[in-house]
């Protein structure tokens, strides 16, 4: 039986078009390389193209991949009626099994470019990730993380998990950056601070509203004051910089306008608490001494 199978199997490969279907794929995935690579370098070069660039990079590289498979298949296969009688079940089931993750891989990828819950060059956060997409693939999504990690996430698991992006197809994305100060200090003072800071940081994207949110809350064991900024970079890749920007300029200013954290608050009152002097011993007022 397995003879027999074996048998038909080779009467099916057309090894006259195995040089070409080499070539094929040679010549295929060379020329993707060398587009993946012009492409990179324009949307580096134009920065406000670059999602678009990176969009139709993806759907070249499903396109490219299609046509490969279908040309190194008809000059691999024969596909006459006889050889295609000639295929027993068992060769076509096992065929079937083998292409079905693929199959279905291939189709998720091509709803995920259609419907675009998200796209190449958004940053996205699924399943504990963080990171930007990099790569819509026939099997995967590639996702590159802030770590500088590398995760690979399989296309059907967009299809029926929860998927967040933080800035849905767009170069700019908003970045929230919350402040916590003790309660008791000036908090009006610390919101102008938190508003200059995000407004003048040079990542900013001023096209869009810059919002300054002032909340209490009970952190721990202490009641805190939060101020949280909410505010667009002009590029997402910056998110990261302009947080560390804002939270530098704020702390700097916070400090000389003598605003105190909840620890810095709560640190102080201990080390009153310890450098007490005795009821009993002298206090210092001034030049003299008091009993």
């Amino acid at each position: 039986m397995e003879g027999v199978d074996i048998q038909q199997f080779i009467q099916f490969i057309n090894f006259d078009g195995i040089p070409f279907a080499m070539f094929v794929l040679v010549i295929g995935f060379l020329a993707l390389r060398v587009v993946s690579s012009l492409v990179d370098d324009l949307g580096e070069r134009f920065t406000n193209w670059r999602l678009q660039l990176m969009k139709g990079k993806a759907m070249l590289r499903f396109a490219a991949y299609i046509i490969i498979a279908v040309l190194v298949a008809s000059t691999v296969l024969r596909l006459e009626s006889e050889a295609l009688l000639a295929i027993s079940g068992t060769i076509a089931v096992a065929i079937g099994f083998a292409m079905k993750d693929l199959a279905a891989s291939l189709m998720a990828g091509l709803i995920l470019l259609v419907d675009e819950p998200f796209q190449v060059g958004d940053r996205i956060a699924f399943d504990g990730y963080y990171g930007e997409v990099t790569e819509i693939g026939l099997r995967s999504v590639r996702l590159a993380t802030l770590d500088d990690n590398a995760v690979t996430v399989p296309n059907s698991k967009f299809l029926t998990d929860s998927v967040a992006s933080a800035n849905a197809g767009a170069l700019d994305a908003m970045v929230v950056v919350p402040f916590y100060i003790a309660a008791a200090e000036d908090f009006q003072r610390a919101r102008r601070i938190v508003t200059e800071a995000t407004a003048t940081s040079r990542y900013v994207y001023l096209s869009k509203p810059v919002v300054t949110l002032v909340t209490d809350q009970f952190l721990g064991e202490r009641f805190v004051t939060v101020i949280t900024t909410k505010a667009y970079v002009f590029d997402i890749r910056y998110e990261k910089a302009f947080v560390t920007d804002i939270t530098e300029r704020v702390k700097l200013a916070f400090r000389r306008a003598g605003i105190r954290t909840p620890d810095q608050q709560y640190r102080d009152l201990d080390i009153n608490a310890r450098e007490e002097p005795h009821p009993a011993e002298p206090t210092k007022v001034g030049p003299h001494y008091e009993g």
